[in-house]
């Protein structure tokens, strides 16, 4: 196998912040990988880790793992390499990695898991609305970075209610970030323009499920609908999440309706509104608000 040194480009100083574990730390970190925090699903199984310093954080088995595969194995050190450089409030932090028969990430610890779970789980407490709102602003914040700061953009990234994670004070992190298997400092501008509308529209139903504490279904599922039709506006009040117990501002909830209308209006190819347009405008009226 090549040896880290090639894989990343020539040097590990590229990726100065990330620690590079021993599979030996990884097992007792994970407690010989009792400590499951997600089994199955697109990004493998995660497990809760606290290793020998202190560092309490969240142990990622990477996908595709066989050492032998050559493909799989350069597709492990390109997305190394990419969360590696990725450096935001809003974004989960890469801590470290470990190398050998199974390759694992280790990522920052999120204690209150997913939004998803934080607005479905009947035994958790609801999220209350200056909270929701928040997690809003941090979302667009997130990939108002990944899209438009990072050099080349970063592209493959899924906005949903399960890659949208919670730290200890519920601040909002995007998780899921991955690298693609072409280089992506070669996509067209027409590729980058699709991306940046799906990802409009994906924030958008986020914003939606924000609201209604509804799970958004699939494609042009039900909240998407009722946001476009043209009597929306009458109904906002029927359709705000029970679980906020009436608590809200009907100002900025018609404010993030309306920004989720926007977001998921149908097109000819081009969204309606960009992230940074919808980032200024929602940082705006808090702002107003708080003078």
């Amino acid at each position: 196998m090549a040896c880290l040194h090639q894989r990343l480009g020539g040097t590990t100083r590229d990726l100065p912040f990330v620690r590079r574990f021993k599979p030996r730390e990884i097992e007792a970190a994970t407690s010989g990988f009792s400590t499951a925090l997600e089994t199955g699903g697109p990004r493998g199984t995660a497990y809760r880790a606290r290793f020998a310093d202190g560092l309490v954080a969240t142990v990622r088995r990477a996908a595709g793992d066989d050492r032998d595969n050559e493909e799989q194995e350069g597709a492990f050190y390109r997305e190394l390499q990419l969360l590696g450089r990725l450096n935001h409030r809003h974004v989960v932090r890469l801590r470290g990695f470990s190398e050998g028969h199974n390759r694992f990430l280790v990522f920052d610890q999120m204690e209150n898991r997913s939004l998803k779970e934080c607005l479905h789980d009947p035994l958790r407490t609801p999220l209350n609305w200056r909270t929701r709102l928040q997690v809003a602003i941090d979302i667009a914040a997130a990939l108002e970075y990944l899209y438009y700061f990072c050099d080349p953009p970063v592209f493959h990234v899924t906005v949903n209610s399960s890659n949208v994670m919670m730290d200890a004070d519920f601040v909002a992190k995007l998780s899921d970030v991955t690298v693609v298997a072409h280089d992506s400092s070669q996509v067209s501008q027409e590729r980058i323009q699709q991306r940046r509308t799906e990802l409009v529209f994906q924030y958008g139903v986020l914003l939606l499920e924000l609201v209604t504490g509804q799970s958004p279904g699939g494609g042009d599922g039900e909240l998407v609908r009722w946001v476009q039709e043209p009597g929306f506006a009458g109904s906002m009040q029927r359709m705000v999440d029970a679980d906020l117990g009436g608590t809200y501002d009907a100002g900025e909830l018609r404010d993030l309706v309306i920004v989720a209308r926007l977001c998921t209006r149908p097109g000819n190819g081009a969204a309606v509104v960009s992230i940074p347009q919808v980032l200024r405008y929602l940082q705006g009226k808090v702002d107003e608000k708080n003078r």
